[in-house]
């Protein structure tokens, strides 16, 4: 039998909004969304508790997706993680240095190295500062100036001098309206915010009072990104694929939308 080959590979970023825990129904519906949205490497934001990457994992094996996980454990209760299928190389987790910035209790964003094929990649998985006021705006300042400055460092050394630089998460910041945190993570031009670009939707974040607004992001670094398939970067539109309403997803699988996008491996 010949085998199923890929010349694309997708890699995608959800929240799963575990603020307070993730309870068992939420828990279901989640499994039921990754494994439609069958991406071959998922950012995962507020992962809590750590041990229900696996937990996730071994539902989604029971489904016929099989996952791998890759995590490193915050200091509060809200993790990044990552599932990622096989096939996929990862290596080499670690944090960001700084990347809590002044927030004393802020995430650290996370690193990883991937390679799919011929792709390879600097993959990082952020969750910044929430809050609208300028307060939370600063803290969130000193977080992307911290991740920024990391991104140039790593850059410039020779085993990711041509890789592909991929920044993803809860950005917590709106386009047009948190432009220091947009100016200060993109660094020296250094990053393209596709998320602002290339989505056709402009939501991702669904607020109770029936609003939404987009929080999360999506960037690429500018330089050696040829991978990056031009406007393949989508809003996956989780509770349609359930067969459910945005409200109903809202109050019974995550506030949060998941994004994915399309990479050349061959």
């Amino acid at each position: 039998m010949a085998s199923f080959e890929h010349a694309l590979a997708r890699i995608a970023v959800w929240n799963l909004a575990g603020f307070g825990g993730i309870p068992q129904e939420r828990r279901v519906h989640q499994i039921e969304g990754l494994a439609l949205l069958d991406a071959e490497l998922v950012t995962l934001v507020e992962v809590n508790p750590v041990s229900y990457l696996q937990e996730l994992a071994d539902a989604l094996s029971a489904k016929g997706v099989h996952y791998n996980t890759t995590i490193l454990p915050q200091e509060g209760s809200l993790n990044i993680g990552f599932l990622h299928k096989t096939g996929v190389e990862v290596s080499n987790a670690r944090f960001v240095p700084g990347s809590k910035g002044d927030y004393d209790n802020g995430r650290q964003a996370i690193a990883i190295d991937v390679k799919i094929g011929r792709f390879q990649a600097v993959v990082i998985g952020v969750h910044l500062k929430s809050g609208r006021d300028l307060p939370e705006q600063k803290l969130r300042d000193s977080q992307c100036i911290a991740i920024s400055r990391w991104i140039s460092e790593t850059r410039a050394l020779s085993q990711y001098s041509r890789d592909t630089i991929l920044l993803m998460g809860d950005f917590n910041m709106i386009p047009g309206q948190d432009v220091s945190n947009f100016h200060h993570l993109g660094g020296d031009d250094m990053m393209d915010f596709v998320s602002c670009w290339d989505l056709q939707d402009r939501f991702s974040h669904i607020l109770d009072k029936g609003r939404a607004n987009l929080l999360d992001g999506f960037a690429v670094s500018r330089t050696y990104s040829t991978r990056y398939i031009r406007g393949s970067l989508r809003l996956f539109p989780m509770h349609w694929t359930l067969d459910r309403g945005r409200e109903w997803y809202r109050d019974n699988v995550s506030d949060h939308l998941p994004f994915v996008a399309s990479f050349d491996i061959s």
